[in-house]
């Protein structure tokens, strides 16, 4: 009986071997995601941008620095001039305008990063809707992720389509009219 078994199942497993297989060919490729947010027109645009704000409200804060530095120096001058309990009173404004001035550079800063993060979140999941429609477009099964975060180890460099993604990217980017918009933030449901 158990020899009839062994039989059976070597016949059965020979003669499946036997039939050909269909093999379908799967379309992959991947995107070096560090070399697409380096080159993609939108992404600078929105670096410059922020640089540029850094760069105007920091000038104004440190015109601010600039002016109490001075206002330090001269407390020391003066203070042996003017008395102790002069100096005490001085010295504890300075004191609350180099806090507010701490507090406001934190401030500045939390708030370019807030604004910034914003639109980078926006940015990337465009850019992820985009890579899946360009997917679909162009018959690919996966479109892996390489980069920064890596996702992927290894692959040929034939699979690489990097490039015509930025340049899919940035002809639609180019394509679309500027604004000077800013991006409608939800809103976070009442309760």
């Amino acid at each position: 009986m158990k020899k009839a078994l062994v039989i059976i199942a070597l016949s059965i497993s020979v003669v499946s071997c036997n039939k050909a297989t269909e093999v379908k060919e799967v379309k992959t490729a991947y995107v070096d995601t560090s070399v697409l947010m380096k080159e993609y027109t939108e992404a600078k645009d929105l670096e410059a941008k922020y640089k540029a704000q850094a760069e105007e409200k920091g000038r104004q804060l440190q015109a601010e620095i600039t002016r109490f530095k001075q206002d330090a120096a001269n407390f020391q001058s003066q203070a042996q001039a003017n008395g102790q309990q002069w100096a005490q009173q001085r010295g504890a404004e300075l004191q609350k305008r180099e806090q507010q001035l701490g507090y406001a550079q934190q401030a500045l800063s939390q708030q370019l990063q807030q604004e910034s993060g914003t639109e980078m979140d926006s940015l990337v999941s465009g850019v992820k809707k985009f890579i899946k429609e360009y997917g679909k477009k162009n018959g690919y099964a996966y479109i892996y992720g390489t980069g920064d975060a890596a996702t992927i180890l290894y692959a040929e460099d034939k699979f690489d389509i990097t490039k015509d993604i930025i340049k899919a990217l940035n002809e639609k980017y180019q394509a679309t009219p500027k604004t000077d918009a800013k991006p409608a933030v939800k809103e976070e449901a009442k309760k």
